[in-house]
């Protein structure tokens, strides 16, 4: 009896993480406060019998807009409510923002087979303020009509999906600019140096001058021995 308990147990603690992770999310499930942003729904078949054929996503209060990724074999329908309140642009009011967008295979070949996932891409602007939590509820509906409502709180089976917002300014802001080194003056050689330099110079120049004038005076000596040698003979 022990060992059917325990061996109860470890399947359940086996197959806990697996269940947990089939739920549908957001990637990341963290976005800065005003970032323009990637955001993918994550979308697991936990069905052994079925396939995913359908997605819809309802979006919380302040999505002006949201762009898709084109996902093969996937149609694509965005649906646009009012605005509780208009968000000012430097293009003007926007009074209308999304509502849902909702994904549909094109066949039962293109849905998302048991043991998959697929993820569907979106790019939008993160609205709201640092602490604030973004829930995404979102329906899955299986080929065998099954519809599974990923609507709930964080703590029950079927949680729905959520983004917390981060602080944008602090997290986002660009470094400060590092001010560039300045540029040590340059320091004048000590006087006695360049006195030591020019004297040096001047002793080097009078040794050279020397050498000139012997190696002329032994020149020209050399020449008059050989003029008087020459004289002597004739």
């Amino acid at each position: 009896m022990f060992k059917k308990i325990a061996a109860t147990a470890t399947v359940l603690a086996l197959t806990a993480p697996a269940a947990a992770q089939a739920h549908v999310t957001l990637q990341p499930n963290t976005a800065k406060a005003g970032a323009y942003t990637r955001l993918d729904v994550r979308v697991p078949n936990e069905r052994d019998d079925a396939s995913t054929n359908k997605v819809e996503v309802q979006f919380p209060e302040g999505f002006a807009a949201a762009s898709y990724q084109p996902v093969p074999g996937w149609d694509v329908k965005v649906t646009k409510k009012q605005l509780a309140k208009p968000i000012q642009t430097d293009d003007g009011e926007i009074t209308e923002g999304v509502d849902t967008i909702t994904w549909t295979a094109k066949s039962d070949a293109d849905a998302i087979p048991p043991g998959a996932f697929e993820d569907f891409g979106l790019s939008v602007q993160i609205p709201g303020k640092a602490g604030d939590k973004l829930t995404f509820k979102a329906l899955q509906t299986y080929t065998g009509g099954e519809v599974v409502r990923w609507i709930g709180a964080e703590d029950t089976d079927n949680p729905a999906p959520i983004v917390s917002v981060t602080d944008g300014d602090a997290a986002g802001a660009p470094p400060a600019a590092t001010p560039a080194p300045t540029q040590a003056a340059a320091t004048p050689a000590p006087a006695e140096a360049s006195d030591d330099s020019g004297n040096g110079l001047a002793i080097v120049a009078l040794i050279v001058g020397a050498l000139g004038l012997v190696v002329g005076a032994a020149g020209l000596l050399a020449a008059r021995r050989a003029s008087g040698r020459s004289g002597v003979a004739a």
